[in-house]
């Protein structure tokens, strides 16, 4: 369904930053806290998390299978099954991010990588955004895992996959986002 936006129900929704405060400056994510002024001219506070950003990796065999990773979320306290993923280096391409983590995780090298998009998983605080990319045509040139890095590999069918996250199997966002929208596009 089609919402078009008329001149009644269009207001200013921007606010405008107008101090920080930092409370964290990390490796992989900072935490500011914000003083806005909102459209109505009042104040209000932000806590916001910036964050490099990362990508996601739905790798496709000759098979027609996924390479997914098995991994220890310590936040989380928990084993969560995802495709293959990683986090940018400050100021690094998405597509480069993409080929480097798809040959550590899974030591694979992919002669075709195709853009599916990008998603932010948490606006209402952080600006995270992660870059979503098929891959095919691999070659095993092996395994690269960093000295701190534990995982799991395996591959599965879309179908498979699909019938994990419908059963509510599976829950990380970039897998389920990225498992439908290849539903999606028949890949």
């Amino acid at each position: 369904m089609y919402v078009k936006i008329t001149a009644v129900n269009k207001m200013k929704l921007k606010e405008d930053q107008f101090s920080r405060q930092v409370i964290y400056e990390g490796k992989i994510f900072s935490v500011y806290h914000d003083l806005v002024r909102l459209p109505n001219d009042q104040e209000a506070y932000r806590d916001v998390v910036t964050h490099h950003g990362g990508v996601a990796i739905a790798a496709k065999n000759a098979s027609g299978e996924y390479f997914m990773v098995r991994q220890y979320r310590y936040p989380l306290n928990k084993e969560m099954t995802e495709f293959v993923a990683g986090k940018k280096e400050k100021g690094e391409d998405p597509l480069t991010t993409a080929k480097r983590e798809l040959i550590e995780e899974t030591g694979y090298q992919a002669e075709n990588f195709e853009y599916l998009g990008r998603f932010i998983p948490t606006c209402g605080y952080c600006n995270e955004h992660i870059d979503m990319y098929y891959a095919d045509q691999l070659t095993f040139i092996g395994q690269q895992l960093d000295d701190i890095e534990f995982l799991n590999v395996f591959t599965i069918r879309l179908e498979e996959l699909i019938r994990q996250i419908m059963n509510n199997e599976i829950e990380d966002a970039k897998t389920i986002i990225m498992a439908l929208k290849l539903q999606y596009l028949q890949k």
